[in-house]
């Protein structure tokens, strides 16, 4: 008997390593092996801050979301071809974004508390900063202070605009919850919302936005 069970054992492994193997027949010989990848992960290590910078434009664009870098006197104009160019004229915004943030002919749906998601579902987009951004991951970070609003803002729209200065963006995870308060409601967000199926059938727009625009302002 146990002869028995010892060999359905070993023929229950060699079934599953079989499958593994053929799982892996199309595999790049050059992808990365998983301490490879571990390392890429932490590769804002030693960093210095313009590095980390870039590093956060790879990465926030590796989610499919698209990332512009400018100066802080050209704000007003690139948040203004970004919308425009969208063809986004009816905004959400908390009560608190500088309203010159945003050109004459965009409307301004101002975050006073009263907003509904139903209210939310009839604009073009909304636009919000961001408390912290990390580099390794791409990840924004809203916590609801200045100019965030409340999560409502960043996840019913269709569209999001996220603004971040670049001295808020650090190279890694710890970096990021060593300057956020645990007591605020965190938002994290990486790339557009999507999820996919049990047959890898991706779909956006799920969860949050289906269209992310990140605007770094030095």
């Amino acid at each position: 008997m146990v002869a028995a069970n010892e060999g359905t054992a070993v023929n229950a492994r060699e079934e599953i390593l079989g499958r593994v193997r053929g799982a892996l027949r199309d595999v790049p010989p050059d992808e990365p092996a998983d301490h490879d990848i571990d390392r890429t992960y932490h590769r804002a290590s030693g960093l210095d801050h313009e590095a980390v910078l870039e590093l956060f434009c790879e990465t926030v664009a590796d989610y499919r979301a698209t990332v512009r870098r400018v100066a802080a006197a050209d704000r007003s104009a690139a948040i203004a071809q970004i919308l425009t160019g969208r063809r986004l004229y009816r905004i959400a915004l908390a009560a608190d974004l500088p309203a010159d943030w945003l050109p004459e002919g965009i409307e301004r749906i101002r975050d006073d508390g009263r907003l509904t998601s139903a209210d939310l579902d009839t604009v073009d987009g909304a636009i919000t900063r961001a408390a912290v951004g990390i580099a390794n991951t791409g990840t924004l970070v809203l916590d609801g202070s200045a100019g965030q609003g409340r999560r409502l803002l960043s996840l019913v729209p269709d569209y999001h605009l996220c603004v971040i200065d670049a001295d808020r963006v650090v190279g890694s995870v710890p970096e990021a919850v060593r300057r956020l308060d645990p007591a605020r409601p965190i938002t994290m967000i990486s790339g557009p919302s999507a999820t996919s199926d049990i047959e890898l059938n991706r779909v956006e727009g799920v969860h949050g936005p289906r269209t992310l625009d990140v605007l770094l302002v030095e």
